[in-house]
């Protein structure tokens, strides 16, 4: 199982390199900047899954830079923890709407980010704290690397696994075959988009049993869902 990505958004240097440590010693993957431009670029570039951001940060603030992360939709279902010093309620609350998953005054306690990390993304994406994910029959163990369908364990090729994985993690949700390259292949990657198609064949033909629906939807002109069934 990777390691979870974290956007790492906070211009103190002292804090952000405790938390660095904090969280790489958790087994996180974290990239940081002290810049909201920056952290556009680098979601852009990688999309994390998640991202912890202090609200006063040098270029775009914190808050426009969550309110644009909300409209891209690479990054509009990634979870966002906001960090700040402002305490007062209706600062909350403008956090909150803007699109923000949870908010913490400072000072903090590490261990408290550390835990609420941890818990929104049990929320979110299961698999990244190791636990099975579930979309109508479909099943999958990501520490066992196991996936069942009705009980009946299914053999599937591993790019096919990193598809099915990613499609359960975000059920219902409409992926281009653009995104799903990004995702499941890696940004940059120089696969051409057909590919896609061909490994969509492949896991249909893996996850289909006896007396079962086919949980992959075709959306013509937009790309793929996975539906409970």
């Amino acid at each position: 199982m990777s390691a979870p990505k974290l956007l790492l958004v906070e211009d103190d240097q002292a804090l952000a390199e405790l938390l660095e440590y904090r969280f790489e010693s958790e087994g996180y993957n974290v990239r940081t900047t002290s810049d909201g431009d920056e952290a556009l670029v680098l979601a852009s570039e990688d999309t994390p899954d998640l991202v912890i951001l202090d609200w006063m940060i040098e270029g775009t603030s914190g808050l426009e830079v969550c309110r644009r992360l909300r409209r891209d939709k690479a990054t509009a279902a990634v979870p966002i923890i906001m960090l700040t010093a402002r305490e007062a309620e209706d600062d909350r609350v403008r956090g909150l709407d803007t699109g923000a998953d949870d908010y913490i005054t400072k000072p903090f306690s590490p261990r408290e980010l550390l835990a609420r990390v941890s818990a929104v993304l049990r929320r979110v994406r299961p698999a990244l704290a190791g636990e099975s994910l579930e979309v109508g029959d479909l099943k999958l163990d990501p520490v066992a690397h196991r996936v069942e369908r009705r009980g009946q364990q299914l053999q599937i090729g591993p790019t096919e696994y990193r598809l099915l994985k990613f499609f359960m993690e975000h059920p219902r949700r409409v992926f281009s075959r653009g995104q799903l390259l990004d995702a499941v292949w890696g940004t940059g990657s120089e696969i051409e988009e057909r590919t896609v198609d061909v490994h969509i064949r492949r896991l249909r033909k893996a996850i289909t049993i006896v007396n079962t629906t086919d949980p992959i939807r075709t959306v013509r002109s937009a790309g793929y869902a996975m539906e409970p069934v």
